[in-house]
């Protein structure tokens, strides 16, 4: 199983590790700083080092249950398991999708602090995204004062941790599972949690900056109904 390096540090750029398997898409390796994608967030693209060669990672995906780095154009016969390799992040792409990742973390937590609404649904890409929850009334005013309080937290500069728990002890914390339906499978004994000091704790997957101020600031760009008792709110993130 490659160990994911992504889900204890968020900021590692670049990393050596080994060949463990190759199938005709790409390589699979014993560790990667390469999120897979997931929860909302994109997979990662980047390049691998393989002695003289630059493979581009065009693509982070399951075969066979293996986390496979696909590569473009990629040809088996060039790489060898067992030997080591470098690989580094399209980083820049990374950290927009790090910052609109903690931008929708305190989006949510705002929104079920003070409406108690649910998570319903949700997408990114580097610095827009857009999120769903259950509620049954938007105001119009509404979007302009998720805006404001979103970017009120990002500039209180709170800090974001990352913690491992044992399932049956995060399962008994309040609230920890914010979407409509509990989407962690069954199989997972250690969730991953991202707490948001004072405002948001929840499990999660991806990858997340150290303090809210990295962010920056966003603005809502949309909101609208998706039904009886869905409403989206469509954000960007503004470059710092």
């Amino acid at each position: 199983m490659t160990k994911l390096l992504c889900h204890e540090d968020s900021y590692i750029k670049s990393f050596c590790s080994k060949i463990i398997n190759i199938n005709n898409k790409g390589l699979v390796l014993d560790e990667t700083a390469f999120y897979p994608g997931g929860g909302g967030q994109p997979f990662d693209t980047g390049e691998i080092k393989y002695k003289s060669e630059i493979f581009e990672v065009k693509k982070i995906s399951k075969i066979n249950g293996e986390i496979t780095h696909e590569i473009q154009n990629f040809k088996p016969e060039k790489v060898q398991i067992g030997e080591i390799i470098t690989g580094e992040l399209d980083w820049n792409r990374r950290y927009q999708l790090m910052r609109t990742h903690t931008a929708l973390h305190i989006m949510c937590g705002i929104v079920w602090r003070d409406y108690n609404a649910h998570v319903t649904g949700g997408d990114m890409k580097p610095l827009k995204a857009r999120m769903d929850f259950e509620l049954e009334k938007m105001s119009s005013t509404f979007a302009h004062e998720i805006e404001e309080k979103v970017n009120l937290e990002i500039q209180s500069k709170k800090n974001i941790t990352i913690d491992f728990i044992h399932r049956e002890e995060a399962l008994k914390i309040p609230d920890l599972i914010r979407t409509k339906i509990n989407l962690i499978p069954e199989s997972i004994n250690i969730i991953r949690t991202v707490n948001i000091e004072s405002l948001d704790l929840q499990a999660d997957g991806g990858t997340h900056v150290n303090n809210t101020k990295e962010v920056g600031a966003i603005r809502v760009t949309g909101h609208e109904s998706k039904g009886k008792i869905n409403k989206r709110i469509r954000i960007e993130i503004l470059n710092i």
